[in-house]
């Protein structure tokens, strides 16, 4: 059984069948090292900045062995900033001098990190920011670092935007031509009116004619919705939906986008980082709701993962490569399949395996109520070891005194080890009968 979900103007078959990628936020922020909205956040002005733009150097960088972590993680997919709010580019855009390419580092960095990732597999998504906190012509917003600073103010006449347009549109074209099919595009974002502030949306951006020439450039590409237009991905940030998402009445294609710590860029002083068990969770739970996991790493400025996230991607790794099945080609289980209590159900559609994940490891026993004759065999998925099964629940009533053993029809009793397996999350495999 699969569920009708809202259909994608783009390819989407690899997106729901792959379920897991990498998000990538790396820019010059990194040598704050204290968050990427750091400019916004401190109200720094572009002279100020500046300091980064001089200094930026990622000599450790080795994007084939970024592309080994996410593809030794799982990760079938990536994403990351070609641009993002600070206008700093990645690749050596013919419309700016604002790029890596005239820092120290001297060379284009996003074409060898796009070819590291294709090596190994993994599709290619860039991420782009409507926003542009450096652009000669990028207007007041309640977002601008400048938004109380009266220079700034005062010279928002001599500002065209019509000149900034063109140029996101520009570069849109630019990163749609120049490395070669692009799977997914996220662009962010935009902005509502909030204290007293203007705010910015689908006729700033002329999002449709923007969509228009995306979709003439690449009709397969998967663009996510923060447009301000239909796009084909939901993109909720930062939380877990409760359940499938759904807009007006109809599930969507959609994608939860994550951190490890509290910060996207690199923060060297963050400590709020997630455990592997944790983030494994976070993607089973992700995909027992039918959606799909960006996770993100925030590289250094010297061009190297941080360790601690470099922890936690072999720690899911470890997961996964026992794992990935739950998690590949599978979605969430038919409505009539009731999960037992803390547990996350997955569902393979194509083979008819359930996936039963086990977040607290129970005594001996877990009970699927409604399952009874539907159950050909199960197993543990990290080693293919038999779970017995026994149909129907044994219970005890008191009658005259003494306890009788009675059974309910409808319910499958797993017999399990007592021991819970060295795994950070177990499964439990469930072939359905057809």
């Amino acid at each position: 059984m699969a569920f009708e979900v809202e259909p994608t103007t783009g390819d989407s078959s690899w997106y729901t069948h792959d379920r897991f990628g990498m998000f990538i936020h790396w820019g010059l922020y990194s040598l704050g090292a204290r968050h990427e909205w750091m400019k916004g956040r401190e109200f720094l002005t572009n002279e100020q900045y500046d300091k980064y733009f001089k200094r930026f150097d990622p000599d450790l960088y080795d994007p084939e062995l970024w592309a080994a972590l996410a593809s030794d993680a799982g990760m079938k997919y990536f994403v990351v900033t070609a641009k993002h709010h600070e206008g700093f580019c990645l690749w050596d855009s013919k419309l700016t001098d604002y790029k890596a390419t005239n820092t120290p580092a001297g060379r284009d960095l996003l074409t060898p990190m796009v070819e590291a990732f294709r090596s190994k597999g993994i599709r290619t998504g860039l991420y782009y920011s409507l926003l542009d906190w450096h652009h000669r012509h990028y207007t007041l917003d309640v977002k601008h670092p400048l938004r109380y600073n009266k220079e700034f103010l005062e010279d928002q006449k001599n500002r065209d935007w019509q000149q900034y347009v063109d140029y996101m549109h520009g570069q849109a074209r630019e990163l749609l031509t120049e490395f070669g099919k692009i799977d997914l595009m996220f662009f962010d974002f935009s902005i509502p009116p909030e204290q007293g502030f203007a705010g910015k949306g689908k006729e700033d951006w002329q999002s449709e004619k923007l969509v228009k020439l995306i979709r003439e450039l690449q009709p397969h590409i998967l663009l996510n919705d923060r447009l301000q237009v239909k796009g084909d991905i939901t993109t909720p940030e930062q939380y877990q939906p409760r359940e499938w998402i759904r807009l007006d009445g109809r599930r969507v294609v959609w994608e939860a986008c994550h951190t490890f710590s509290g910060s996207w860029g690199y923060y060297r002083d963050e400590e709020s980082w997630k455990s592997v068990d944790t983030l494994v969770k976070m993607l089973i739970d992700t995909v027992s709701k039918g959606g799909n996991l960006l996770l993100n790493v925030g590289p250094t400025g010297r061009g190297e993962f941080d360790e601690r996230a470099i922890d936690r991607l072999k720690g899911i790794g470890e997961w996964m490569k026992r794992h990935g099945r739950s998690i590949y080609g599978c979605t969430a289980a038919p409505e009539e399949l009731k999960c037992p209590e803390d547990c996350r159900f997955t569902y393979n559609p194509a083979n008819n395996r359930l996936y039963l994940h086990v977040y607290s490891w129970p005594f001996k026993h877990i009970h699927l109520r409604g399952f009874s004759g539907r159950v050909e065999y199960a197993q543990l998925l990290n080693d293919a070891s038999e779970i017995r099964m026994v149909q129907g629940e044994e219970t005890m009533t008191m009658e005259a005194g003494a306890f009788n053993e009675g059974r309910s029809r409808d319910i499958v009793t797993l017999q399990l080890p007592v021991k819970k397996p060295n795994v950070t999350v177990p499964v439990i495999e469930l072939f359905l009968k057809s």
